[in-house]
């Protein structure tokens, strides 16, 4: 189970962070991911990383400007998000596998199979 917070109302340039909180063991192994939607669009990728390896993917819209990170211990996922623009504005969702995905997976929202419930996240121009 997953339980993502940290949402809400930030001004354009402005920063957030996000977390999820994992009922897991362990991540060792785990592919781990943030996606987003906005109304009427589908689900979009936003920044996995892969245990295994650090590994870190993040989409183009939000590449150099959103960071993910893990800690193992306290089984929490983070998004630190800066720079933010009105087209960041969506739900932000936190989702995991626990297994290595492949780099060409990774950002496929169908290769995760627990997912929390969202969180807002309002950018004002």
């Amino acid at each position: 189970q997953l339980q993502a917070s940290g949402g809400g109302l930030v001004q354009a340039g402005g920063s957030l962070g996000l977390s999820c909180a994992a009922s897991v063991p362990t991540f060792n192994s785990y592919s781990i991911a943030w996606f987003r939607r906005t109304p009427g669009k589908e689900r979009e990728f936003v920044a996995a990383l892969r245990w295994s390896d650090s590994a870190r993917y993040y989409g183009d819209s939000v590449k150099d400007r959103f960071t993910i990170s893990v800690d193992n211990a306290k089984k929490m996922v983070y998004l630190q998000m800066n720079g933010l623009k009105p087209e960041d504005t969506a739900i932000y969702y936190c989702a995991t596998r626990s297994s290595r995905l492949l780099p060409a997976y990774i950002n496929r929202e169908d290769m995760y199979s627990s997912w929390g419930q969202g969180t807002l996240v309002t950018v004002s121009s």
